[in-house]
Parts: C-alpha cells; structure tokens; sequence
C-alpha cells in the first residue's frame, strides 16, 4: 500500500455469536481501563512523572473525554491530571489556550496530550516549549492545519482523511447506495483536513457512479449551540430523505450532529457509513435510547448492544462504526504513548511503538496509516500521522468491510 505501515498489533478478530461479530476483549484491557490503578502502575507516580490531558467537555466529545478517565483510572489521580477547554473554544481561544498551558505550571509534568486539538493548541505549544522545552506536546485530531501545529507539537495523530475519504465511498457503494450526502458548516470547510476530504469523497462518487450532496448545518459552536444545531438536524433529515431517497448515505463532520442524524435516518431511511471520529458510543446509545453504564470500558459488550439496538429498528446492513471509538483510544493511546517515551522505552515518531500504545486499549482492532504528506509541497512530515481503523457494518451478523487491506489508488493521495 502506498506508504503505509500496518499499525496492526493484530490479535486475531475473535467472532462471537453473542457478539454478532464484535471482537472479543480480554481480561487484559478490562483490567487496564477500569477500577482503581495497580500497584505495579502507580510506581509511575514515584519517578516523579506526570501527564497532562486536554479533551472538550462529555457534550462536545464524550469518547475524547472517557478515554482521558480511562487512562487516569489505569494510572491514578496523583499522576494523571484531566482539563477541559470550553465548548464554545473558536470565541474564547485565550481561555482554551491558557488551560492548556497552565498544566506546564507543575514542574512534575513531562507531556502533554490535547485532544481534539482545537484553534489555540498551536500557540499553546509553542508557549510551553518556550518555558519548558522538556515537555512532550502531542496533539491528537488537530482542527489546525497539520504542517502548522507539526511545527510546534513534538507528534500529531489524525485520523487519515485521504483514505477514508475513498474508503467510506467505496463502502457505500458496495452496500448499494446510489447517494453521499455531506453535512457540515463553513468553519469546519475552511479546514484542510475536511476540505481535502471533501474532494476525495466527490471523486470517489465519480468513479462508483453515484451522486455527491453538499448540505449545510448549523455550527455548534456559534450562538444556535448544540441543542439549535441538533434541533436542524433533527427537522431536515426527514426532507432529506424525502429529497435523495432510502438509498443515500448520511456523513456530518461534527460530533454534536451525529446523534440527531441516526435517530432520524433510523426512522425515516438511509445508511450511515461511520462517523466523523468513529465509535459505537458516537451518537448511537442516545439516539437509540440505551443505557451502557453497565458495559462501559467494554467495547465487544458495547458494539454487541448498540448492534442488536439498530437491528431491531430496521437498521441491519445499513449503519456502521468502527469498533472501538477513534476518540477515546486516541486519548488514551497517545497518553499511553507519551508515558513510554518518559520512560525511555518508545521513540516518539515509531509509528509500530505508537500502534502497541493504542493497543492497549484495543487489543483486538486493525489499524492501518502513514505519514501526511503536504499536498502543496509534497513533503512528507516526520512527526505526524495518519490513523484508520477497519469499518464495522451492524447486521445480524455484521460484518467488517476489510478498509485497512484496501489499496486506495494512487490518484487521491493528490486530490484538493
């Protein structure tokens, strides 16, 4: 594939009936991610190591934030120190880059870890490199251009957006959809992340014969807040379907929208390939009415629960995710990964070293990425990643896609 590395730690893909296809987890990662931490795990806190984690709020980005609780269960309060930027961060970008920094402020913190990166993360660095250049500064999911925040975090981890951009495509057509409707706003399309995407997802649609939509949706974060945004999504979806038919798939760059959208595409009609930042907990367990208090931390007992919820409501061979969620082992990977590295057994952009950190916490997933390569200039950067994992299509059984063995074609790694 082209330059790609399998991040694959591959424990096997263990099926289960129960499950419907979910991967099994062992007691391994139960252990690691709930209850109180060890005794071998807390001795961290006796070297005199301390990590640093910002994630948004549980209503803007609860798996970012769950696997931030995660991590801090697994190694302990003492070592673990949590912060949250403000939901409306794109107005109070002072705010969100002072909570950021002010974890430099104990002289015992040697990383740092924001996820998602939002707008300020890059100043943020770069201010914490000036007072404290030992610091590691890992940005996850970064809402900044990649080649600038690469300039001032030590590693940047996104999920690939060139690659799933053809594979969520590829997808779609394969489960018969004549249709991709993209839903977004303007502050996310000024991104290149999503921009680029955009075009891939356009050309795909060309190659598979099938219609590409723009629609538009109100920004979160501006005065509509979430609940406004939700309430659009929640009128439009059944026009939508009325417009493009049983047959289209449904995709919105933005979290808080997620919800909205699969409880009406769940009533009225349509597929939904994967999210955004993709995870059984990304919208399903409110849009479908469940509680999975009790199987939290266990994504098998979670993807089996949400899967059987979507089944009984119509929804087999037509909703997908991936099954462990992109945003919470993405905190608690790249958390896991910088303890490594302070402890002197990982090197920080050994991408095979940074796929057994997120293995931790998804012994049984298949990753695959490569490094972003800048399209204007064509230089590839050493220090920033691109992530995806293999997509899940809720059935009875479900199935997965086999996204991560796909070569996707040479021709839109160039695609703006």
């Amino acid at each position: 594939m082209r330059k790609t590395l399998s991040l694959l730690l591959t424990v096997s893909m263990l099926f289960m009936a129960a499950c419907g296809g979910a991967p099994s987890t062992g007691t391994p990662e139960q252990s690691s991610e709930g209850g109180q931490p060890s005794e071998a795990l807390t001795t961290e806190a006796d070297k005199g190591i301390k990590i640093g984690i910002v994630t948004g709020s549980v209503s803007q980005s609860e798996d970012d934030r769950r696997g931030a609780e995660a991590f801090q269960a697994k190694y302990g309060e003492d070592m673990v120190t949590l912060a949250i930027y403000p939901d409306n961060f794109t107005d109070e970008l002072e705010t969100t880059i002072q909570t950021i920094v002010n974890l430099s402020d104990d002289p015992q913190t040697k990383a740092i870890i924001i996820n998602q990166a939002v707008p300020g993360t890059t100043e943020a660095f770069r201010q914490i490199k000036e007072r404290r250049p030992d610091i590691i500064c890992i940005a996850g999911e970064s809402h900044e251009d990649l080649p600038e925040i690469g300039s001032a975090a030590d590693l940047v981890v996104n999920n690939d957006f060139v690659a799933r951009g053809y594979l969520m495509i590829r997808t779609a057509h394969e489960l018969g959809c004549d249709t991709f409707v993209h839903i977004s706003f303007p502050r996310h399309m000024a991104y290149e992340t999503m921009s680029r995407r955009v075009a891939v997802m356009r050309a795909a649609c060309e190659e598979f014969g099938m219609e590409f939509v723009l629609e538009t949706a109100p920004d979160p974060t501006t005065d509509v807040g979430v609940a406004g945004a939700q309430a659009y999504i929640l009128e439009k979806v059944p026009e939508w379907v009325d417009k493009y038919g049983v047959n289209a798939a449904y995709f919105c760059t933005n979290d808080a929208h997620t919800e909205p959208l699969l409880k009406q595409l769940l009533e009225y009609g349509g597929f939904f390939i994967e999210a955004d930042l993709p995870s059984p907990l990304m919208g399903y367990p409110g849009a479908l009415g469940i509680d999975l208090t009790a199987e939290a931390g266990d994504f098998a007992k979670i993807l089996a629960k949400v899967e059987a919820a979507v089944v009984e409501k119509g929804g087999a061979g037509k909703f997908g995710t991936w099954a462990y969620s992109y945003g919470y082992i993405t905190t608690a990977g790249l958390a896991q990964h910088a303890l490594n590295v302070v402890n002197g057994e990982s090197e920080l952009t050994d991408i095979a070293k940074l796929a057994e950190a997120y293995g931790e916490f998804s012994p049984a997933a298949e990753w695959n990425g490569s490094n972003y390569t800048n399209v204007e200039t064509g230089v590839k950067l050493d220090n920033v990643f691109l992530i995806y994992q293999d997509t899940y299509i809720m059935g009875d059984p479900g199935r997965y896609m086999g996204s991560t063995t796909i070569e996707v074609p040479e021709k839109y790694f160039t695609v703006k």
